[in-house]
């Protein structure tokens, strides 16, 4: 039996890449795992994996910035699982570009889909985790939110989530839920691998220059986010709620 065994967990943006790798470990250590995600393609991926592994996952469409979408997503997963004990929001996008020629809708989409988008998500999964005094809420920041040159929107909305992770902490504790964040560093994942096209950098090139400049000499992996966020799942992290955890390699990002 793993940590997690007989708890529910809810990923959104879990069909691939940071999202995708939580969503397997909390798979083997025992959650019933539930993906919410926009992607149809990745999706039909994400549960033929799964499957193949007969491990409790569902794969849900829908799109975090849509109120009535995250909510029919929510009580389905309740309604199939019974419980919902832990949510990941991950669900993200880039728009990167510099300052002065990011356009409303560049700032807009990004501002969205992790603000608003982590917003809906917890209120409606804050519902159950208050009716059965016990819930596990991990955001997932990054160290973009220290400032990043070409990516104003998402810095900021990074920054935001590790304000609204603190505040979380606070009004929910009494409930039995934490709520903490972990700001991963330089991760291999399509993300990284846009910002490299956007320079007009080799993706191998990139993740080698990058590497470099960590401490511990290598760039980091999905599954280093999902280790950290199993330990903030887990039912005996119940004293550590209001933190972000820098994942980047070393002490700076």
């Amino acid at each position: 039996m793993g940590n997690l065994t007989g708890r529910t967990a809810l990923i959104t943006g879990g069909s691939h890449g940071i999202g995708l790798a939580i969503a397997k470990r909390f798979a083997d250590d025992g959650a019933n795992v539930a993906i919410v995600d926009i992607n149809e393609d990745h999706l039909s991926t994400a549960s033929a994996y799964f499957a193949d592994r007969d491990q409790a996952a569902m794969t849900l469409q829908a799109d975090v910035t849509d109120k009535q979408q995250v909510e029919a997503a929510v009580k389905e997963i309740v309604e199939s699982y019974g419980q919902l004990d832990i949510l990941v929001n991950n669900a993200g996008v880039i728009r990167d570009n510099m300052f002065f020629k990011m356009s409303d809708d560049d700032w807009d989409m990004v501002m969205n889909v992790h603000l608003k988008g982590a917003f809906l998500a917890t209120k409606a999964a804050q519902k159950y985790m208050v009716e059965q005094k016990y819930g596990r809420i991990v955001n997932i920041s990054s160290t973009s939110a220290l400032g990043n040159r070409g990516q104003a929107n998402y810095s900021t909305a990074k920054a935001g989530l590790q304000g609204f992770t603190k505040t979380l902490a606070i009004e929910l504790g009494k409930f039995n839920i934490t709520a903490n964040a972990i700001a991963p560093g330089f991760i291999e994942t399509n993300m990284t691998r846009a910002t490299a096209e956007r320079i007009g950098v080799d993706f191998d090139d990139f993740v080698q220059a990058r590497a470099k400049e960590i401490p511990v000499s290598r760039s980091g992996k999905p599954e280093d986010i999902a280790n950290t966020a199993a330990f903030f799942a887990d039912e005996r992290s119940s004293f550590v709620s209001g933190q972000v955890i820098y994942v980047a390699g070393g002490p700076k990002a």
